[in-house]
């Protein structure tokens, strides 16, 4: 496992982040090797860093950065999910059922929240 795998597994097993200053311990490699591996991930936006103290010490709080969640909310009309993602079909979008389906639920609901304005 790559020097990188290893910090991220570390640091995202802690749920409350990774001093810094005792990260490069845990992983058995210099200071500065540390530096260098955290300001990788850093831009790769897989982790941040805060300014913390540990013991006394200056260092950094290293934490994951949590995933941002997947919205499919374009994708709905009602409970409908669009047609077309995923579809193989090779149909003409001006004649395909299942999109004008899909389209008129969509509509439906907009003069749903009209009326409820």
């Amino acid at each position: 496992m790559e020097i990188e795998e290893r910090t991220l597994k570390l640091i995202s097993d802690s749920k409350d982040g990774v001093y810094q200053n005792e990260l490069w311990k845990m992983l058995e490699i210099d200071s500065r090797k540390c530096s260098r591996v955290i300001t990788k991930l850093m831009n790769s936006d897989l982790i941040i860093r805060e300014s913390a103290v540990n013991n006394g010490a200056r260092t950094y709080l290293i934490k994951v950065v949590a995933p941002e969640e997947e919205s499919y909310d374009l994708l709905l009309a009602g409970e409908m999910f669009s047609p077309c993602a995923g579809c193989r079909l090779a149909c003409q979008p001006e004649i395909c059922e299942l999109l004008s389906t899909w389209i008129n639920q969509l509509t439906l609901e907009d003069e749903i929240k009209k009326d409820e304005e």
